[in-house]
């Protein structure tokens, strides 16, 4: 008798409040363990409360009929949770601006830290992983240097072969490209398309249309804390949809795969 695996992500009727506010409201949301899925959305309608609440950042409202799950499980240490889902955030770039070398940012992903500290234990092994990821991300080069003197492009690389090093499920990204130059922006999806097709799961998190990559097949829309629209790529990715998502009126290309507003 053969067992589906549980869902990579199951949230059922998720309410969470940020201060008085209500930032997602009545939130389901179920994504299977080798699905590569873009949620995308105008900022202020919530996406960066689900990172935090899938992160274990955020919780939601205490109600009987709200559920959220994580890899089949209700409950987690949030360090084991760290080895099982690589999660690529701003705050995380924005902490990443110190001393600290590629390689021990790279380590760092074993201790939920941004460097390496006298309490870390860096064993052998350890240290074989954070090889293998650089080499991964084609950046054993960035090893030695200091993140504060890398480009944009480079430290967000290098935060990837962090969330890489546990060889987790899935990663998540949250608005990926942000602050990039044109060519670390191709550079980086070029990496997220690379990674889906060999076989980690993707959810990425963005307001970016051009962020969602060929292998992204599932579309997820959000607006006002709310999912209001969820399907096939080519079924969501539709003018209409788009132009009352974002509030203004657009026009939709496409070429190579990728998907473009203007």
């Amino acid at each position: 008798m053969n067992l589906r695996p549980p869902p990579l992500l199951d949230m059922r009727n998720v309410t969470v409040m940020r201060g008085r506010k209500i930032a997602l409201q009545d939130f389901s949301l179920r994504i299977g363990i080798d699905e590569h899925v873009a949620i995308l959305g105008p900022n202020g309608c919530g996406k960066s409360t689900l990172i935090k609440t899938i992160a274990r950042e955020c919780y939601p409202v205490v109600r009987d009929d709200s559920f959220i799950s994580i890899l089949g499980e209700e409950s987690w240490d949030v360090f084991d949770l760290r080895n099982r889902l690589g999660i690529l955030s701003n705050d995380l770039m924005l902490s990443c601006t110190g001393e600290a070398c590629g390689r021990d940012v790279v380590l760092s992903g074993f201790f939920s830290s941004t460097a390496i500290w006298p309490n870390h234990d860096v064993d052998p092994q350890k240290r074989q992983l954070a090889e293998a990821a650089l080499a991964e991300l084609k950046i054993p080069h960035l090893a030695d240097r200091p993140v504060s003197e890398m480009s944009s492009g480079e430290a967000r690389r290098i935060l990837i072969a962090r969330a890489l090093v546990h060889r987790p499920h899935a990663l998540l990204f949250d608005e990926p490209c942000n602050s990039l130059d044109l060519a670390a922006q191709h550079s980086l999806r070029h990496t997220m398309s690379s990674l889906a097709r060999a076989g980690t799961a993707i959810i990425l998190v963005t307001h970016e249309l051009a962020d969602v990559v060929p292998e992204i097949q599932r579309v997820v829309l959000m607006s006002g804390g709310r999912v209001v629209a969820d399907g096939p790529k080519h079924e969501i990715l539709q003018v209409e949809r788009l132009s009352s998502l974002f509030g203004v009126n657009v026009e939709l290309s496409r070429r190579d795969g990728h998907y473009y507003l203007r």
